[in-house]
């Protein structure tokens, strides 16, 4: 039987696209963009500009990828629980400007990157993700695929790319428990991997085409329940770009349904005192934001309980919300969210995100919201204006005075004939 990479890269290449496509892919190259801009104002930013200006060797994908995924603002794959953003435009960039290739060509490279980490992601089975982080495991089969298009590898070179990205897969989430930087390293390190994986292809350096399935493979060797039909399964669906979601606030995904539900009460409240709150979600939520009390931001970012206390409290959820007054402001209500799993959201997890949101006010009125999905899936999406309005507020938390211009080449990248902007972050070259 033909092996899964083969016939990976089989669909892929066969895939069409659309004008609409290519508009989609304009919008979501922005967006990581935008999330890479704001990553340079942070400290794990200023840390890897730093590493790279005292002659650290990695790379222009690496450190793209790595600022895209700082702030918790990129786009998420539901399905594969991955961020193909932070690893898939990065390695594009990166290539396409070397290449000199145009902003068409890159959407291209964009949508086929997206589309391997995704089909990746997918068949790899809830397990995997209580110990591997999506985004850095089947990241590089995304990098490895956008470099096949700007390449223009054969069938026999994206397959080899392909396995040479897998055997380079890693990324655990043992960095949570200290709020360690290596999430973002995961980003980077995906993106390089895939574009070096794709450049060696081209070279005719042969990857495992079995590197999935096979015996000491990807999931032999990090999967307890994949699925490997997932890979290939339903080719003729729309892009896997156009299945992500975005991000309108900057914390886990897996928060923003009970954020967005939290909100709506907020509204409901009218400023009477909170006695007990309940949240109902799905197991990989609780897995991963079960945090009553953050010590850091960063795992303020990954607590359910302090998003939806900061929601319930002050009816917004930005970057002030997670420092440590924001956190000190919800100390009192914190312990008294309780967290469930439950259905419907339970069953519908990967498919839907969904979370309900269940409040008891001291006066014993009783006020719930529920959202099947969250605000920014592709069954609620952001608006164009809506994401033309977070590229601008990231690039301006970046530093970019005017961001107007690099918003518009950005998303002119969808036209025939149109050139590959560029991108300075600070010392990134």
């Amino acid at each position: 039987m033909t092996a899964l990479a083969r016939r990976l890269a089989r669909l892929i290449q066969a895939k069409p696209i659309t004008e609409a496509d290519y508009e989609a892919a304009a919008l979501f190259t922005l967006d990581a963009v935008a999330n890479a801009v704001a990553g340079v104002n942070s400290e794990p930013g200023g840390k890897l500009l730093a590493a790279q200006a005292a002659g650290t060797p990695i790379g222009r994908a690496f450190v793209i990828g790595a600022l895209t995924h700082i702030h918790e603002t990129d786009d998420l794959h539901r399905a594969s629980v991955v961020h193909p953003g932070c690893v898939v435009v990065p390695a594009a960039w990166a290539l396409a400007e070397r290449r000199g290739a145009s902003g068409r060509e890159t959407l291209r490279a964009v949508l086929w990157g997206f589309e391997a980490a995704c089909r990746v992601g997918a068949s790899v089975g809830p397990a995997h993700y209580k110990v591997w982080h999506n985004t850095a495991t089947c990241g590089p089969f995304g990098g490895a695929a956008a470099g096949a298009a700007l390449l223009g590898l054969s069938e026999d070179q994206f397959a080899w790319a392909l396995g040479n990205a897998g055997t380079q897969a890693s990324g655990l989430w043992e960095f949570m428990a200290s709020s360690a930087m290596s999430k973002h390293l995961h980003a980077g390190r995906a993106a390089e991997a895939g574009q070096v994986a794709a450049e060696l292809a081209a070279q005719d350096f042969t990857g495992p085409e079995t590197i999935l399935e096979g015996e000491k493979g990807f999931y032999r060797g990090l999967c307890t329940d994949p699925r490997p039909d997932a890979v290939t399964e339903t080719p003729d669906a729309p892009w896997a770009l156009v299945l992500t979601s975005i991000k309108p606030w900057p914390c886990c995904r897996h928060t923003h349904p009970a954020i967005d539900a939290a909100l709506e009460l907020h509204g409901k409240i009218a400023g009477r005192p909170i006695a007990e709150v309940k949240v109902e979600a799905y197991r990989a939520a609780l897995d991963v934001c079960d945090r009553v009390r953050p010590e850091t931001e960063y795992q303020a970012k990954f607590s359910l309980q302090h998003c939806v206390a900061v929601a319930l409290r002050e009816g917004k959820v930005d970057f002030a919300s997670f420092g440590p007054e924001a956190r000190a402001r919800q100390a009192e209500l914190r312990p008294r969210v309780s967290l469930a799993v439950a259905d419907p959201f339970a069953s519908a997890y990967p498919v839907n995100w969904g979370s309900a949101v269940e409040i008891t006010l001291a006066d014993g009125t009783l006020l719930r919201a529920a959202r099947r999905d969250a605000k920014g899936d592709p069954e609620a999406p952001l608006s164009r204006a809506d994401m033309i309005a977070k590229a601008d507020m990231l690039m301006k938390l970046g530093g970019l005075g005017d961001p107007r211009p690099l918003i518009e080449a950005v998303l002119a990248m969808a036209q025939e004939g149109s050139t590959l902007p560029a991108l300075l972050l600070g010392r990134v070259r």
